[in-house]
């Protein structure tokens, strides 16, 4: 059992301690920290605490990979800065660090709660579509309505949650946030947009308005609550004490409805499915080669931490298409890692190499945390990343040939493969085939690559 609040202090300590944080927030896998003065930050002690896995400062931003476990260690470490220390950091707003770490830092930040959820419900939902598929559940039962509106849930009312964890990053009221989003889903005013749907016209105190329907969305909600948490503050600055309870949400409903659903969400529909649109264009025209970009790439990616910046699309895909194509790359990429693995593990002879290497690839076929592997073996040996770039571009480029789709948002592992089950049987079988190349060609690199006498480092 690991002791978090230890952890906590001694991670504090050597980061030059609380007045040295200008912002904090975490993601699925790491501690993210904006520092002050990074130069003050003792990274070797760091990397010798138990339960850190890596240490990376990139973009601004001191990163401290610890795993799944993160949200245990950020609560201890949030609770020591700000009660304990000399000086309260914001864990909410931008606070501080460049423009580049700081849209990476509320990217992670306003997604990573709502990850459990989506791969949950994506999960589900294959293994319902399978299900009818193998005839064990008919489409007309109850049960199935019952099953698919679980599954369902996390998609359609994405607003309202993004609302509640963006409010949390920007500094907003969360419950006030998810009432803004939660009147974007509302049955009357969903009623609006009639048969013609997006693009629909009604008018706001003679206001034209052009309508659209915010359900599965991701951009404006995001928008609409990064521009709240502006009038917000402003708000809680200006108003006094005894009217704020009153006054402030009244002008907040009054003022951010409206203007979401006339300016911000038109916007953000648009920007979101323009970008999402060029992506899948790009997919389209060269699915080969983004998948040997991304299936090859991914890991590089994940190294600096800045995957996250792709994420947004892949959820933006699934939420309103049903189904993406960058999430298999991305399987791609985890079962290079796991080829890599089973490579070392029959070259070396090294037995805490070995151990180290079959324990990666426990975790990533259960678990879809490529992390501790990458920083621990990979990275430190070009060879073995090599092996698991070439592997992972390889059954990228099958997959992407094959048009290999998911239809939830998951990280790659053996436990999620019911995402890739689909109305067509054949996107599961080839998923399987591309997943295999990846696994094959970085396993026999990953053997070829590796002598006998190598240890772990």
């Amino acid at each position: 059992m690991k002791d978090y609040e230890k952890m906590a202090k001694v991670i504090l300590e050597n980061v030059g301690g609380p007045e040295n944080i200008s912002n904090m927030t975490h993601c699925a896998t790491r501690l993210r920290l904006n520092l002050k003065d990074s130069s003050l930050a003792n990274d070797e002690a760091i990397k010798n605490i138990d339960g850190v896995a890596n240490v990376v400062d990139t973009a601004g931003q001191y990163q401290i990979l610890i795993g799944t476990d993160v949200p245990k260690l950020y609560d201890e470490f949030e609770e020591l800065v700000n009660n304990n220390g000399n000086a309260k950091v914001e864990t909410s707003s931008s606070g501080g660090g460049s423009i580049l770490s700081n849209i990476f830092s509320s990217i992670s930040a306003i997604f990573a709660p709502l990850l459990p959820a989506l791969a949950g419900s994506g999960i589900l939902r294959g293994l319902i579509i399978l299900a009818v598929q193998l005839g064990f559940l008919s489409e007309n039962s109850g049960t199935y309505t019952i099953l698919y509106t679980a599954s369902m849930s996390v998609f359609y009312f994405l607003p309202v949650l993004l609302a509640f964890t963006s409010a949390r990053r920007f500094g907003a009221s969360p419950y006030l946030s998810a009432l803004i989003g939660s009147a974007l889903l509302y049955p009357d005013f969903i009623a609006l947009l009639g048969q013609q749907g997006n693009g629909a016209t009604t008018s706001f105190i003679g206001i034209p308005v052009v309508l659209m329907s915010y359900n599965s969305t991701v951009v404006p909600i995001i928008l609409s609550i990064w521009a709240y948490s502006y009038l917000y503050k402003f708000l809680d600055k200006h108003i006094t004490e005894n009217l704020k309870l009153v006054l402030l949400p009244l002008i907040s409903l009054v003022v951010m409805v409206p203007l979401t659903i006339i300016v911000i969400g038109p916007l953000g529909v648009y920007g979101g499915e323009a970008i999402a649109n060029v992506v899948n264009w790009l997919i389209e025209r060269s699915s080969i080669l983004t998948g040997i970009l991304v299936g090859g790439g991914w890991s590089v990616l994940v190294s600096f931490g800045i995957h996250w910046a792709v994420n947004p699309i892949m959820i933006n895909n699934i939420s309103t298409y049903g189904y993406d194509y960058i999430v298999p790359f991305t399987f791609a990429c985890n079962f290079a890692v796991i080829g890599t693995t089973i490579g070392v593990f029959f070259k070396a002879r090294n037995k805490k190499l070995k151990s180290f290497a079959m324990t990666g690839l426990v975790t990533i076929a259960l678990s879809a945390i490529i992390e501790p592997t990458l920083f621990g073996l990979l990275v430190k040996n070009k060879k073995l990343f090599l092996a698991q770039i070439i592997g992972g571009a390889v059954g990228g480029a099958y997959l992407g040939l094959m048009k290999v789709v998911t239809n939830a948002f998951v990280f790659g592992s053996v436990t999620t493969f019911p995402a890739f089950v689909t109305e067509k049987s054949s996107n599961f079988i080839n998923a399987m085939i591309g997943l295999l190349i990846s696994l094959v060609v970085s396993a026999v690199l990953g053997y070829v690559f590796t002598k006998t006498d190598d240890q772990l480092a």
